[in-house]
């Protein structure tokens, strides 16, 4: 069967698209724990989900390109990002939980488009760890679960936010050492 050689990039470009449905999704009824709050959540696990089957079909069909490179991870990062700031705006996650989040999603996409002309910085491993961290604890945080398992659903939500926050912040540090030192062997190579 031959696959479209854009198939991956339009189901990266659908994931960028339904980021502003899902967050409308969310805010629009004031966070109430009502139908439009489940839909959301299923929304953003549908959409973070598809982060796995962009990259398999391009890895199994070998049609993996530059493009792809670039956009897989701004997609991830809108849709999470949207995530972190709509829980902060319904109060159910401390502000400087997203901000830290932010400054290094920003920082590194930035930085991703900047060296972009130069080399294509695909995600390395710790940054898909921290990917699927933030998945897995946004998805528990979306999901109003504590209206059928009561309030000790929050502290599982608490774990594992704290888990894709520590690994938010070292992929970051790691994604810094790692460019630094590529910086330093393209230095001493010319």
């Amino acid at each position: 069967m031959a696959v479209p050689r854009q198939l991956p990039n339009t189901i990266t470009i659908v994931r960028i698209l339904m980021a502003p449905v899902f967050l409308w999704m969310l805010l629009v009824d004031g966070g109430a724990d009502g139908p439009l709050r489940w839909w959301a959540a299923v929304l953003f696990i549908v959409a973070i989900a598809t982060d796995g089957i962009d990259g398999w079909i391009a890895r199994r069909y070998e049609i993996v390109t530059d493009l792809g490179k670039l956009l897989d991870p701004i997609a991830d990062k809108v849709l999470t990002g949207f995530a972190f700031i709509g829980l902060s705006i319904l109060g159910e996650l401390p502000w400087w939980i997203t901000i830290v989040v932010l400054i290094r999603e920003v920082g590194i996409t930035v930085h991703r488009l900047i060296v972009a002309s130069d080399h294509v910085v695909a995600a390395a491993w710790m940054g898909k760890l921290k990917t699927l961290a933030q998945a897995v604890a946004l998805s528990l945080a979306l999901l109003p679960l504590w209206t059928v398992l009561g309030d000790w659903i929050f502290w599982v939500n608490g774990v594992t936010m704290t888990i894709a926050v520590i690994l938010t912040v070292a992929s970051g540090i790691d994604y810094v050492i790692t460019e630094v030192r590529g910086a330093r062997r393209g230095r001493s190579a010319a």
